[in-house]
């Protein structure tokens, strides 16, 4: 079996229940508990025919010849991944699952958004998936050997008290899976507005509420005229419920949205 082996330690983690890591020698039984902790973090929870999981990757964990984090490049750069996550989703929901399933955490503003939608444009799917793995701050957080989880809904160093909301947005519990799921930031993060915890419908009274509010959205936009490296500034006024479509027509059209403003 080579020489690797598994050690589980309890985490905070409430939706998978214990923080995973791989060491040496490993019983076979270690081992795929490791590999089904990586598939199901890295593909959302999304339930996996036997067919489709990756039996040359899984055979060269188990001989030594790569660590759990290139377990974890292999799901994340498969065409299952991007099957799942790529193909179906816009380019917003498509980041936003990125940070969930690979730094165990939500983005923290529309800086980080707009950085690995520049990267993906302009080098390509398998270097914006390399920037999360070889990311200074996966290897603090999981490096080699351990399977990355949801960090942000406990407190950790270096993540913003909000991603705690936006980490339990992006969850909603450990039965549902990230297949077939709109954009759940898109707003609030574009906008730099609080997520909201959702209360269960009986008790929507305390919860909280921006529904009624208007923002200006000030972008530029190229169309027609790109190769003329000209740009124009338009504005919009939309309700918080009118954002997220909103945003996501300017990006689609090839725009770049410089402030959004919430209107007294």
């Amino acid at each position: 079996m080579g020489n690797l082996t598994a050690s589980a330690s309890l985490g905070l983690d409430a939706f998978e229940g214990a923080i995973l890591e791989l060491r040496p020698f490993a019983t076979e039984e270690d081992l795929q508990e490791v590999i089904q902790a990586v598939y199901r973090q890295v593909l959302g929870n999304v339930h996996i025919m036997e067919n489709q999981r990756l039996a040359s990757a899984e055979a060269l964990l188990r001989d030594g010849s790569i660590t759990v984090k290139g377990f974890v490049r292999a799901v994340a750069q498969s065409d299952l991944y991007r099957s799942l996550f790529f193909e179906p989703n816009s380019p917003y929901r498509f980041t936003e699952l990125n940070f969930k399933h690979l730094l165990g955490r939500a983005p923290q503003d529309q800086a980080e958004i707009s950085e690995h939608t520049v990267l993906y444009n302009e080098q390509g799917y398998e270097a914006d998936i390399n920037s999360f793995l070889d990311s200074e701050e996966y290897n603090s957080s999981f490096g080699e050997d351990r399977v990355p989880y949801p960090r942000s809904i406990a407190s950790q160093q270096g993540i913003k008290t909000e991603g705690f909301n936006r980490m339990f947005a992006l969850l909603r519990g450990p039965a549902t899976s990230d297949r077939g799921k709109n954009a759940q930031l898109i707003a609030s993060v574009a906008a730099n507005l609080p997520t909201p915890v959702k209360a269960p419908s009986a008790a929507k009274s305390g919860s909280y509420d921006n529904t009624g509010k208007q923002f200006k959205i000030v972008y530029s936009t190229s169309q027609g005229a790109a190769r003329l490296q000209r740009f124009s500034q338009k504005s919009k006024v939309v309700t918080y419920s009118q954002m997220s479509q909103i945003i996501q027509v300017i990006h689609r059209s090839g725009g770049k949205i410089s402030k959004i403003t919430e209107l007294a």
